[in-house]
């Protein structure tokens, strides 16, 4: 048996902070062209793909702050690449900054999408694991206020049956943990898709910064073989604004192995070809989870927080 799904990780360079939504997304859609081109059904962009990674730098103003989020999705400025879904007859993946009103109070997510080939949102994650501070800290050479600029996602670890197979997504910090991966595995996952925007520089732990790309990969290559899901992770890379990000976007099999990866810091595309079908090879042996995982030895995990 086997059921291919051919994936493009399209990798994105770096923004800058005076770049437009409509500049952007023309940048997207030369890239949704190009694996287009390739044959691609799914293609997966970083996370905050419309704008630069704004939580490097403080702001007092709201409205300074909500002028990188997005209040409607699609809006005028990305309606166009709905529009190339349907074209094209391929879905996406998409993080953005996201503005919603609520019982009459504005709420802001981390938030990402998946659209499927007739350009029709079809699920959606908010980012749980957020990382940063909340407060300025006149010690760094950046900040990373995701704390302050958003609000913890409320969606859950969701799965979603898009594109001949049941997706999962979550969003840059969230790859670290393993809680992460596990609760989308046990939902079914067979692909799951990670946008994520990470400096080189780690201010708390500098002597870290030269295994930033190993964490990277370290992660998700665990995630996708505990848990026998192919793994799309793709990064805003490059040199934004004085900072450095890191690249690697890459394609991850799951038996946990790179079967494709990015060789710039550039708009790239990483393509192949996954086979649906292969995350049985893991789920029916070594982390077959009906049979051998042991959940009431694992209680700690499930535990409320200590303050």
């Amino acid at each position: 048996m086997s059921r291919p799904l051919k994936v493009a990780a399209a990798q994105v360079g770096p923004i800058a902070r005076d770049e437009t939504r409509a500049e952007v997304v023309v940048r997207l859609l030369k890239l949704m062209e190009e694996a287009h081109n390739l044959g691609a059904e799914l293609i997966v962009f970083p996370e905050l793909a419309l704008t630069t990674f704004f939580p490097r730098w403080y702001f007092e103003d709201q409205a300074d702050i909500d002028a990188f989020f997005e209040k409607e999705m699609p809006s005028a400025e990305t309606r166009p690449l709905f529009d190339a879904a349907k074209k094209y007859q391929m879905g996406f993946y998409l993080g953005y900054a996201e503005l919603t009103t609520e019982d009459g109070k504005d709420r802001h997510f981390n938030t990402a999408i998946i659209v499927d080939k007739n350009g029709e949102i079809v699920g959606k994650y908010r980012k749980i694991h957020l990382p940063g501070h909340s407060e300025y800290e006149s010690w760094r050479p950046f900040q990373h206020l995701e704390r302050r600029y958003f609000e913890t996602g409320d969606l859950g670890f969701q799965t979603f049956n898009a594109l001949g197979g049941k997706m999962g997504m979550c969003l840059c910090n969230d790859r670290r943990w393993p809680e992460t991966y596990r609760v989308l595995g046990l939902r079914g996952a067979e692909l799951i898709m990670i946008g994520y925007n990470t400096p080189v520089h780690y201010p708390q732990a500098p002597e870290h910064d030269h295994l930033q790309d190993f964490h990277n990969e370290l992660v998700m290559q665990a995630g996708a073989y505990q848990n026998g899901s192919w793994i799309v992770g793709v990064a805003k890379a490059g040199k934004e604004e004085g900072c450095e990000l890191i690249g690697g976007s890459c394609i991850i099999d799951p038996t946990g192995q790179i079967v494709a990866q990015a060789k710039t810091l550039e708009d790239e595309i990483v393509f192949f070809e996954c086979d649906l079908d292969r995350c049985d090879e893991i789920r029916e042996n070594v982390f077959n989870f009906k049979r051998y995982r042991e959940p009431e030895n694992y209680t700690p995990i499930t535990e409320p927080k200590k303050s």
